[in-house]
């Protein structure tokens, strides 16, 4: 049964003036729009607008002080829907080098099916610290949008400005391409920004995933994985179902993924992963942290270690492969004149994308499958895990969460702020919201959801931010 939204904390004064409540109540609000976003090409349905100008639309009666006083463009592709603030800060001399907070704001489909809660209802269930809002989004990624816009209107309203200027960009295509985002770069680039710091989605709190560590943890992704999107084929002269050939299209593809399946990308700890290693390791229990302080040492053991503990640690270990989607024959009896199979890569830093297609024909070793590549882009540059942002950044998390402890890491996923890498050398991952193993898993698939608390604190780590900025 659905509970009644929590009372507001009494953390200080302008907390009141916008609560945890009016917070929470923004957020279910953008939740209920479907702003769900779809390839431009390809079978099925395109993008639906009308969400989008609605979402847009609902923005101003929800944090209404954002809207008076900062500066908003429209930009992207007709009809505009990627969103820039501009808050301008006390210190003029830091327009050209701001602070960029950035989130997105399309979701991927969901149907309700299968839904313990409807995806689009944002139902809240139980009370208090066990208060657990449910819908798509409220992980990836509106949760951060609307904390983000949540830290600034309570700034605005205790008639606090940061020192420079801070930039909030919330993408509306990151599940397809990330075309909105790429927009807003590009016009930065041209305006001769290059912003300080650079915070995305990414990371989050996270405990149980690294082996003999009993505490919770941050984990920042200082760079992230590239993607590549390639199409296996498999093209035949089809014919009728009663008389089938010895390997027929579908056959050779399925052999195709199969010797995929056996036939993984190299296994290896690239330089983030062993920073992080030694810094969770140093407090992992014996005789593990003797093994994780070894790491330069035992590389590639552990590498293997980690392959051998499930599908998060391999992932770091790795470019990854995986099958999404399969399309073959036109009718029952008739036989497949095209088979197809799409195959989603996460490039690993030290690899490329070149690497990853060679390794894949190596794999394949078959030339009737045609490989050709739908989408790509290289991994990131890794950005510093040391100097004064980096150090901001540290410092706001453990203003909400003392002593917790923070590493950087390698993000497994594509993210818009692939983009920005481009006019900062300070690009970082990290979504501030405490995330269980369960609540992970529900990225994506069914059952999406997030506790408020963690909803609430994460807005306090972006004012934390905000407030050394």
């Amino acid at each position: 049964m659905a509970s009644t939204v929590p009372a507001p904390a009494a953390r200080d004064e302008h907390r009141n003036t916008f609560s945890d409540a009016d917070a929470l109540e923004a957020l279910r609000q953008l939740l209920r729009i479907p702003t769900v976003s779809r390839p431009a090409t390809g079978p099925g349905p395109r993008t639906d607008p009308a969400p989008f100008e609605a979402f847009i639309a609902a923005l101003p009666g929800l944090v209404p002080r954002v809207h008076e006083t900062l500066a908003l463009e429209r930009l992207g592709a007709e009809p505009h829907h990627a969103l820039l603030y501009r808050w301008r800060g006390n210190d003029p001399a830091g327009a050209a080098q701001p602070t960029v907070l950035m989130a997105h704001y399309d979701v991927v489909p969901a149907i309700d099916e299968g839904w313990r809660h409807p995806p689009f209802a944002a139902e809240i269930v139980g009370d208090g610290d066990a208060a657990v809002l449910w819908g798509r989004g409220t992980l990836d990624d509106k949760g951060c949008v609307v904390a983000i816009l949540s830290a600034v209107e309570r700034m605005l309203a205790a008639g606090r400005a940061p020192r420079h200027d801070v930039l909030l960009c919330f993408g509306n295509d990151e599940e397809v391409v990330g075309t909105g985002a790429r927009d807003i770069v590009d016009a930065l680039r041209e305006r001769g920004i290059r912003p300080a710091l650079v915070l995305d989605e990414g990371g989050a709190i996270v405990r149980e995933v690294f082996p003999g560590v009993d505490e919770d943890y941050a984990v920042i992704g200082v760079t992230e994985k590239g993607i590549a999107t390639l199409r296996l084929r498999v093209e035949e002269h089809g014919g009728h179902a009663a008389s089938p050939p010895a390997f027929a299209a579908t056959e050779r593809l399925a052999r195709a993924i199969l010797r995929l399946n056996r036939r993984p990308a190299p296994a290896r700890l690239g330089a983030t992963t062993r920073t992080m290693i030694r810094t969770l390791g140093a407090r992992a229990r014996q005789p593990l942290r003797a093994v994780f302080g070894a790491v330069d040492v035992l590389a590639p053991l552990l590498a293997r270690v980690f392959v051998s503990r499930g599908a998060e640690t391999a992932a770091l270990t790795r470019t990854t492969r995986a099958v999404t989607e399969l399309r073959a024959g036109h009718a029952p009896n008739a036989l497949a004149e095209s088979a197809e199979a799409t195959l989603n890569m996460r490039i690993a830093p030290w690899s490329s994308v070149q690497d990853a297609v060679d390794e894949v024909h190596r794999a394949i070793a078959d030339d009737a499958v045609l490989i050709d590549i739908v989408e790509a882009s290289e991994p990131s540059p890794v950005s510093p895990d040391r100097g004064p942002a980096w150090d901001d950044l540290v410092a706001s998390i453990r203003t909400v969460h003392p002593g917790l402890l923070v590493t950087p890491y390698v993000m497994m996923q594509a993210s818009d702020a692939r983009w920005f890498t481009a006019i900062s050398d300070h690009v970082y991952r990290f979504a501030p919201f405490r995330m269980s193993g369960e609540e992970r898993a529900c990225l994506h698939a069914k059952d999406e959801r997030m506790r408020v608390t963690a909803f609430l604190d994460g807005i306090e780590v972006y004012r934390a931010l905000l407030e050394r900025r």
